[in-house]
């Protein structure tokens, strides 16, 4: 048996339950989680904002050490530490053969299987996003489990699971930030933090990090930021003219939220680009009128998972943490056991610190 955070129904408190895992069979993989970072999304499935099947144990920024494998695996061996994908691409979907591994049709498709049962009543659990690292333990497909590269603390490796390659690809890949490029980031959580990182690793030049607590000021310049503006009406008045009334060449949204969305355009300078990663709900609706489509030129995109592939970035990633470019532990404010999601979800909630991290 092992412990685990286990979300008994969308809208239902977290319950800290006892759970009985199988044996990994043919094609997977039993870790021992390390750490676990606390997202957004976790916050969003358990509200409803996103469906998953439950109950279930959520959680799916993790890193570990390999306990068993089953039958055909080669990648990895027990003893082995390694990071977990949550969206592992089927390499034979459409959007896979163009390269776009990040938009697989099947990649979230274990999310709906049965891994693990409580051990209370034998109930059924799913795992969240395919991997449910809300847990001592976990068995995943072994598509899911990524070696981790030298050199990198296990611990903090798990940032690199979710927030580092959504913040780094956001900029790297969605919005191809070039050198000496001016850059606005809003939101300055986990995601917003490594998207503000990984800006100033691209070269930008002016990089203005956007949200409504004042107190994060510290937190964004420490990441790179070299102006910091609390969210307001007049927030894209004041980032023109930190921009010689232009607006930035690329501004990231990484909150999700209409009225935000709609700011980081008109943060955005004629012809910029805009790069929406946060995740809204339904009910966020952003109007564009036909003329200021034409007039500005701007490009709004969305960007899923950094439009990063995982097994090539990775690698990547872990140079600039060697190099000291890239600072995960930097990146946390708050270290927890699995008895403080709950806490660290009211936080997020409530706009403050950066990343949570549950330590195992």
């Amino acid at each position: 048996m092992v412990r685990a955070a286990v979300l008994p129904a969308v809208g239902a408190p977290l319950e800290i339950a006892e759970i009985d895992l199988p044996d990994p069979g043919p094609g997977q993989v039993r870790i021992r989680l390390a750490a676990a970072g606390v997202c957004h999304s976790d916050l969003s499935l358990s509200n409803g904002t996103m469906r998953v099947p439950v109950p279930a144990v959520l959680g799916h920024e993790g890193a570990g050490t390999v306990v068993a494998v089953g039958e055909g695996v080669t990648h990895v061996s027990p003893g082995a530490p390694v990071i977990l994908n949550w969206a592992p691409s089927c390499g034979t979907c459409h959007a896979c053969t163009l390269g776009e591994v990040w938009l697989c049709a099947n990649a979230l498709n274990g999310a709906a299987d049965v891994y693990a049962h409580r051990s209370s009543d034998g109930s059924d659990l799913h795992p969240g996003l395919n991997v449910a690292a809300f847990a001592e333990e976990t068995v995943v497909s072994a598509s899911c489990v990524l070696p981790l590269p030298e050199g990198i603390p296990l611990t903090d490796a798990a940032l690199l699971g979710c927030a580092v390659l959504t913040g780094y690809g956001a900029i790297h890949h969605a919005a191809q930030v070039r050198e000496g490029e001016t850059v606005a980031v809003f939101g300055v959580g986990g995601v917003g933090l490594s998207t503000l990182q990984s800006a100033r690793i691209a070269g930008a030049t002016t990089i203005v990090a956007v949200d409504v607590s004042p107190e994060k000021e510290e937190l964004a310049r420490a990441a790179g930021a070299t102006d910091y503006v609390v969210a307001s009406e007049n927030t894209a008045r004041e980032i023109r003219a930190l921009t010689g009334k232009q607006g930035v060449d690329v501004a990231v949204e990484c909150v999700g939220r209409a009225v935000t969305i709609r700011t980081a355009w008109e943060s955005t300078r004629r012809g910029g680009r805009t790069t929406v990663v946060g995740i809204g709900g339904k009910d966020q609706q952003i109007t564009f009128n036909a003329l200021e489509l034409f007039h500005w030129g701007r490009t709004l995109s969305g960007c899923v998972y950094g439009n990063s592939d995982p097994a090539k970035d990775l690698p990547v990633l872990a140079e600039h943490v060697r190099a000291g470019r890239l600072d995960l532990g930097a990146l946390v404010t708050e270290r927890i056991a699995l008895e403080g999601i709950p806490a660290a979800f009211e936080n997020m909630m409530a706009g403050k610190g950066g990343r949570a991290l549950v330590i195992f």
